[in-house]
């Protein structure tokens, strides 16, 4: 993918989110959907691909059998090890969403725009609530 999106010319910065983008799209297939055209886990595939249309707009996306749940952002606790991959594509894409398919797949799919990179992601992100800058003043070398 990566390799492919620098030869259509997309910029370095997009390309970067396309590539996280898409990790944590197959992440989440692999953890909560099933592989298409199996009736058991382990067997079939899994689908990605990506796409600049005549707008310029970048659209990845990952098709699966779909799972028990249909994929919503989640609230993870501060100590928890998961469950933020929804979050961060919502952060990096200028939209996404899920489609249905007449053979009982789902296609998650999300759209970077090629153009100028968003904000920088530290700016999108809401800093932590604690203090942490006078934590160790009082701490002798």
């Amino acid at each position: 993918m990566r390799e492919q999106l620098r030869m259509s010319g997309v910029s370095e910065s997009v390309v970067d989110d396309a590539v996280l983008i898409l990790s944590e799209l197959l992440s989440n297939a692999c953890r909560h959907g099933r592989p298409l055209g199996a009736p058991d886990v382990g067997d079939g595939v899994i689908r990605a691909a990506w796409r600049i249309d005549t707008a310029g707009r970048l659209t990845v996306e990952v098709t699966d059998a779909g799972g028990p749940t249909r994929p919503v952002p989640a609230t993870p606790s501060v100590t928890a090890r998961g469950g933020r991959g929804l979050n961060i594509i919502s952060a990096l894409a200028q939209d996404w969403g899920v489609r249905d398919g007449a053979a009982g797949e789902v296609t998650v799919w999300v759209v970077v725009a090629c153009g100028a990179r968003h904000d920088d992601f530290a700016t999108r992100v809401a800093p932590p609530a604690i203090d942490f800058s006078t934590a160790f003043d009082d701490l002798e070398p």
